[in-house]
């Protein structure tokens, strides 16, 4: 498995991460949790050191059963607490969380915990009343890094994150990014390599890149407002992609993440021990040519406004 520096943290990870959320998620009722343990353990052997989860998954408690044989150091545990509820959130409750994820998680520690799918209007409260509180808990050991993490559905134009890198208190981001949607090649790459902050890629691969249904309806709703070209929403993106030995299209998307320059880790969500070989393999995979990578990047220069769900 590819392995590479997450930022400043100084972390060395897995360039393809565990996600245990999504549609797919770990234990969604889909597949028995031997199945789900059986996963993530597939993950660990393949070299997969990178499990990123949250409170709001349910997820915790399978991590953290998946690992118990497992050394801690040998993996990086990524969990988020929870920041869009009906009221606003209070300091306590964020020592609380905390510690009841720990307990799920089996661990004394989370390498990096985040403030989860955090929008806009709410980063100017959070940073003022909750960021110190992550910062006691950091030196009490309870966790190694600061983490935020974008609502890339609501917020595809990062408007969230470009409040908050300019703050100096974020070790990590989780940013969507993905073919359809490039913003964050302008909007949030140049400041987290300008301030080496580590980036977990969200939606590089989900509904319009694995439906192809789905991707035509996407891609017909772009060209009918002038954000891609009417041929590229009759003919799909099999021409931009002509030549790649590319085994699928969602193949390609985990490519195109990896390469681009201030990407760190790549999510990968799935309940299938099959399908994770597949993505671990697209990981591992060589790059797009230079030719079909400048195609997909000038065919969706306009778009900033889908995220791919």
């Amino acid at each position: 498995m590819n392995r590479i520096t997450l930022g400043r943290t100084g972390l060395e990870v897995s360039v393809l991460g565990l996600g245990a959320g999504g549609d797919s998620r770990l234990g969604s009722g889909r597949i028995a949790e031997a199945e789900s343990l059986r996963l993530v353990r597939a993950a660990i052997e393949r070299g997969v050191s990178f499990i990123d989860t949250a409170e709001a998954y349910g997820t915790e408690g399978l991590v953290g059963k998946a690992l118990r044989e497992v050394p801690r150091d040998s993996v990086v545990l990524s969990t988020k607490k929870t920041t869009r509820l009906e009221a606003p959130l209070r300091q306590e409750d964020v020592v609380s969380s905390l510690h009841a994820s720990l307990d799920r998680l089996g661990t004394d520690h989370v390498d990096v915990y985040h403030l989860h799918g955090v929008l806009p209007h709410q980063y100017a409260d959070l940073r003022e009343r909750i960021v110190p509180v992550l910062l006691r808990l950091r030196e009490q050991g309870k966790i190694r890094f600061l983490g935020i993490t974008e609502a890339f559905a609501a917020d595809p134009t990062h408007a969230m994150l470009e409040q908050a890198l300019l703050d100096d208190v974020w070790d990590v981001v989780m940013v969507g990014f993905n073919l359809l949607n490039q913003s964050a090649r302008a909007r949030v790459f140049p400041l987290t390599r300008a301030k080496d902050i580590g980036t977990l890629i969200m939606f590089a691969v989900r509904r319009a890149l694995s439906r192809p249904e789905r991707l035509r309806e996407l891609l017909a709703d772009l060209a009918a407002r002038g954000k891609v070209s009417p041929e590229l929403g009759d003919e799909g993106l099999e021409r931009l992609l002509e030549g790649e030995r590319a085994s699928s299209l969602p193949d390609a998307a985990y490519r195109f993440c990896r390469d681009e320059p201030g990407a760190h880790v790549i999510l990968s969500g799935t309940s299938s021990v099959e399908h994770l070989l597949e993505n671990v393999r697209s990981i591992e995979a060589p790059p797009l040519s230079a030719r079909a990578r400048e195609r997909l990047i000038r065919a969706f220069a306009q778009v900033d406004d889908v995220s791919g769900h």
